[in-house]
């Protein structure tokens, strides 16, 4: 009724506004010229609207076959090449920050948190995260999460599945589990998805529909989006409904944590209170950026990560027998047969660690990160990059070069990653990007590894798992992570106990 009213009151404008998206479309979608190079492969326009429902495959195609694993987008340049990688995100930090265009997508959602800011805003809230992540009472507090989550409540599910030969979509299972757990983790709430409750699902819901709509003003031109948002209209009118359901429940909890005394606030050990005790000065808004950022973060991110390690796995019975026989040796070690997996035996699977680092290879849950050019710039490949474009990295092309990970680069092999003695071996994250790399390094990396093993290792020392389908290859569906299209649909049995 709206659109309807607005085409009959006000044809002029509308004509109007279709010269001006035509114009701008012509714009948008042109390459300049400075950035092409003899080496770089140029895509076009019409390529680009041809290939637009499998972007991440094609994408990954046409890095591939470039000499210099690099291509040149009609908006962007996308690479897979490490030195460039490495150019962009350390070499040359400073001329490549997010960009406005980039941040203004998500600002509704976002505002100025960490995830994005640019800037002394960025460096500010960089040098508070970073003293909170890198100390050991946040991560026993994030460990601790992760085992009552696992073994109060992921554990049980899958049990009663098995006793009713039920099957159950185990991607789903581990989303609602790592929402739980990040919530915990950032502002001490538990929304008790995996458990089943829904006094938290208007916040839940309106997150996941908000983000949605951001992420799709990145497939659209911005004056589009723009239009919409200053006209109030579907999705953009959506979004504003959304963003109030959000702040109305950070602000509540900001307010909440701030209401508490100081010795409360210091004895607590989320994020949201160790950034309140480390500067009680902040405003309600950047704790509320804060809340919505970390939230962003690792709402779906390792359990995207987890449900491909578990179908990779499940067809390998070599990586999983070894898996069980680590997990087996590090408690006989430790003398701990039965408990919760400590800190310290976590860190002592190798195998395990390699075994998660392969599955993260060929399938990163982040696969782009645009970065916004200040200045011209050539890259160490040659391929000129004008001010005001941007420069993509690609990690699932980067997994599947051959040239960083020789000829069995499709082949899930853990070994890849240990040395003779069997320890585990990292790569540079240049080559490896999937934590980010330079200054802008996943502050929770290590963490995620932890949560990761923590979850995968406790479901598969206690069952086996049957993936319906078993021989159909996985398709990925792409919005903002990588995900398994159509989800993880298994059949649980409980293993025989060993004596």
């Amino acid at each position: 009724m709206e659109m309807d009213g607005l085409l009959v009151l006000c044809p002029t404008l509308i004509i109007f506004l279709l010269a001006l998206l035509t114009f701008f479309l012509r714009r948008f979608f042109s390459a300049p010229s400075s950035s092409k190079s003899k080496n770089s492969t140029t895509i076009s326009f019409s390529e680009l609207v041809k290939n637009g429902h499998r972007f991440v495959e094609w994408t990954a195609e046409l890095i591939l076959a470039s000499p210099t694993n690099t291509i040149v987008l009609p908006t962007s340049v996308m690479t897979g090449n490490p030195k460039n990688v490495e150019h962009v995100l350390k070499a040359n930090f400073h001329n490549y920050p997010k960009g406005h265009n980039q941040t203004s997508v998500l600002a509704d959602l976002l505002g100025g948190g960490i995830f994005n800011a640019d800037g002394d805003h960025w460096r500010l809230q960089r040098k508070t995260a970073s003293l909170e992540f890198n100390t050991k009472t946040i991560r026993s507090f994030i460990l601790g999460n992760v085992h009552l989550e696992v073994a109060d409540r992921l554990i049980p599910r899958l049990a009663r599945a098995a006793a009713n030969d039920e099957v159950v979509d185990l991607q789903d299972l581990l989303d609602r589990l790592a929402f739980d757990n990040v919530c915990k983790v950032a502002f001490d709430v538990d929304p008790a998805r995996l458990a089943g409750d829904d006094s938290c699902d208007e916040f839940f819901r309106a997150f996941e529909s908000a983000t949605a709509i951001c992420i799709s003003r990145f497939r659209q031109p911005r004056l589009l989006w723009r239009l919409r948002r200053a006209l109030n209209l579907g999705s953009e009118r959506q979004l504003k409904r959304d963003v109030s359901v959000i702040d109305d429940f950070a602000m509540r909890v900001v307010r909440e944590r701030k209401a508490r005394t100081a010795e409360e606030i210091r004895n607590s050990s989320d994020l949201l209170s160790r950034f309140i005790a480390e500067d009680d000065d902040f405003s309600d808004e950047f704790l509320r950026d804060i809340v919505a950022s970390f939230v962003l973060a690792g709402r779906d991110t390792t359990s995207s990560a987890m449900a491909w390690l578990f179908w990779l796995v499940s067809t390998r019975p070599a990586v999983e027998q070894r898996i069980l026989a680590e997990i087996g040796a590090v408690r006989t070690r430790h003398g701990n047969r039965v408990g919760t997996l400590t800190l310290d035996e976590l860190r002592e699977m190798d195998y395990l660690h390699a075994a998660v680092s392969e599955s993260l290879r060929l399938y990163p849950p982040v696969v782009l990160q645009p970065r916004r050019a200040e200045a011209d710039d050539v890259l160490p490949d040659g391929t000129a990059v004008p001010a005001g474009m941007s420069v993509t990295y690609n990690t699932y092309a980067m997994g599947r070069i051959e040239g960083i990970w020789g000829a069995e680069w499709g082949e899930f092999k853990p070994e890849r990653w240990l040395d003779k003695e069997g320890a585990f071996r990292p790569v540079s994250p240049f080559r490896f990007p999937v934590f980010h790399a330079g200054p802008r390094t996943c502050l929770g990396k290590e963490m995620a590894y932890t949560q990761m093993k923590a979850v995968v290792a406790s479901v598969m020392e206690r069952f086996e798992m049957e993936v319906m389908d078993k021989g159909r290859e996985r398709e990925v569906e792409f919005s903002m992570l990588l995900r398994m299209k159509g989800g993880l649909v298994v059949r649980m049995r409980e293993r025989e106990l060993q004596q």
